[in-house]
């Protein structure tokens, strides 16, 4: 193979171009955005929001990737005394402390697929634990009722969310410092970058001519890249889709104040309150503190209504906020939050890496392990390792059991 294209600069295309061009492989990257990154970007300060709520997990196979090859930009991590400010929105009130039964739980290491998680959760907690224990998961799946999802998707998520010492790190000054460490690195290794170019399906096929190409997109346009307009305008190929959440989204910042906690979790529903400040305070200028919010959207539920329920979690938990907001952003996350795999399903269920005809997909809602941004990764170093070995498929495979090992604003989920 003497040429690789990557449609996408995101998180996971640039694994991708990454893993390519170690192996020797030419390697043109394409974004339409002016700017890399993707749902890993950055905000220019003052105020340095990712898009969404991020957190990068040191148990996952991207933190050994990118440690091993120095692309790990300086992590902040939870200091002790955030950790003590971490609050749990239980039967009304906030606590310094999660339900007993909640940690109990935690040390159960897998759940089954095929039952729902809150149907499995309260076989061996009892149903008021197990409530408990999806609505936290939402932090991980940004999904309005994990507990209808399967056991084993959603147990893993708040295994991971609630493990001690925490898994979640952050990188000082934004995952947008680390995108840019990715995207040098790339550059270095003789990856052409064009941004601001957009990939037609025309365009597509002609690349692939040349050569496999990843792409590295979301579902909905990786549906019109690998499938084409149907007659009737549609979005192509109809395989390429897979549940995923839809969220409310919130950054604040306000005026500090002490006693603001770093975190408060909604146990009696879905949502997630974090002061990103806490860990890395070169996010906000001094005196300020950047809030970053999460309330998972039912079915039909407007953002208002969702951002509602939010607000009565600061009431709670941040003192007179509402005198203190300094800035307010809100947006909503649709489709952009990774997959979620419904009951009897799992991550092999999701459309295949490999499409056939040196086509691969890389993402977040691909046939690949993972939690959140793992599956990017994954589902990219999948990607390259089939494009590497096989070089064009020899079949088209339309989803299922498919092959795989995973700036301005608030969209998105890391």
């Amino acid at each position: 193979m003497g040429h690789l294209t990557v449609v996408g600069g995101g998180f996971g295309g640039l694994t991708a171009a990454l893993c390519a061009a170690e192996a020797g492989v030419e390697v043109t990257l394409y974004e339409a955005r002016d700017t890399l990154g993707g749902r890993a970007r950055t905000a220019e300060g003052p105020y340095r929001t990712n898009e969404g709520p991020h957190a990068l997990y040191n148990g996952g196979p991207h933190w050994r990737w990118l440690k091993r090859r120095g692309l790990l930009p300086p992590m902040a991590r939870v200091p002790v005394r955030e950790g003590l400010k971490v609050r749990y929105h239980h039967h009304g009130t906030l606590r310094r402390t999660p339900p007993a039964g909640l940690l109990r739980l935690r040390r159960r290491r897998e759940a089954p697929v095929e039952p729902p998680y809150l149907e499995w959760a309260a076989a061996q907690a009892g149903e008021e634990t197990a409530r408990a224990a999806a609505h936290f998961a939402a932090v991980a799946t940004f999904h309005h009722a994990p507990g209808e999802l399967s056991a084993a998707f959603t147990h893993e998520r708040m295994r991971r969310a609630a493990k001690l010492p925490p898994e979640a790190h952050y990188p000082r000054g934004g995952w947008g410092t680390l995108v840019a460490g990715m995207a040098a690195r790339a550059r270095q290794s003789g990856v052409r970058v064009e941004t601001g170019a957009r990939v037609d399906p025309g365009a597509l096929a002609e690349a692939a001519r040349r050569g496999p190409v990843v792409v590295a997109t979301s579902l909905a346009a990786a549906r019109t890249l690998l499938g084409g307009h149907g007659p009737d305008g549609d979005d192509g190929d109809a395989s390429l889709s897979w549940p995923t959440g839809r969220t409310a989204l919130l950054d604040l910042v306000l005026e500090s104040r002490t006693g603001d906690p770093f975190i408060v979790s909604d146990l009696d529903g879905t949502g997630w309150i974090e002061r990103f400040t806490g860990p890395d305070p070169s996010l906000a200028p001094a005196g300020h503190s950047l809030l970053q919010a999460q309330f998972p959207l039912a079915p039909g539920e407007a953002r208002t209504d969702a951002l509602a329920r939010g607000e009565h979690l600061l009431d709670l938990g941040f003192a007179g906020w509402r005198e203190r907001v300094v800035r307010r952003t809100e947006a909503t996350a649709d489709g952009r939050t990774g997959a979620v795999d419904a009951p009897g399903t799992t991550w092999r269920d999701r459309p295949a890496v490999d499409r056939g005809d040196g086509l691969y997909l890389v993402g977040d809602q691909v046939a690949a392990p993972g939690v959140l941004s793992e599956v990017s990764f994954t589902s990219a170093v999948e990607a390259v390792r089939l494009a590497l070995g096989r070089g064009r498929g020899r079949g088209r495979r339309a989803g299922g059991r498919g092959a795989g090992g995973q700036g301005a604003g608030v969209r998105g989920g890391g």
